[in-house]
């Protein structure tokens, strides 16, 4: 599926990454963010510019963002989750302006809830124009938006 990868070193890049067609859990594909925070510690990446996949380190990879897709997309969860604005600012200086959906009870149901209710590697934070899978090891800090 079409993508755009930050790493630790380098610039964005455009390029394809891969996913389960199937799994476990849920009917349908997994979903990037399923594939990001699983055990493994590389995914498949091919850039666009490029024929070789490269086998990229989940540790060395600030953010992989698709164009347009919504992080929830089961529409009775989407319905249920309470959307947070968040300003992450990422090792290096990137920042991200966006919103998390939080499928949280309503009495923890803060952005400091939100990042820490999970010990996955990524989490999401999604625009209008797109949704960025941010591993949390390189968020220097989060501040909520209204």
């Amino acid at each position: 599926m079409p993508a755009r990868l930050l790493l630790t070193q380098g610039v964005s890049r455009p390029g394809q990454v891969y996913v389960m067609e199937r799994e476990p859990h849920h009917d349908g594909p997994e979903t990037v963010l399923e594939m990001l925070n699983r055990a493994e510690g590389f995914f498949a990446f091919r850039p666009a510019d490029d024929g070789d996949v490269l086998l990229v380190s989940k540790t060395h990879t600030i953010w992989v963002s698709l164009d347009r897709q919504a992080p929830i997309t089961d529409p009775a969860r989407l319905s249920a989750a309470r959307m947070l604005g968040i300003e992450v600012v990422l090792a290096g200086g990137a920042t991200l302006s966006g919103w998390a959906s939080v499928e949280l009870p309503v009495h923890h149901s803060r952005l400091l809830d939100y990042l820490n209710a999970s010990h996955d590697a990524f989490f999401a934070v999604w625009t209008h124009a797109a949704t960025h899978y941010v591993n949390r090891a390189h968020v220097l800090y989060a501040r909520p938006q209204d």
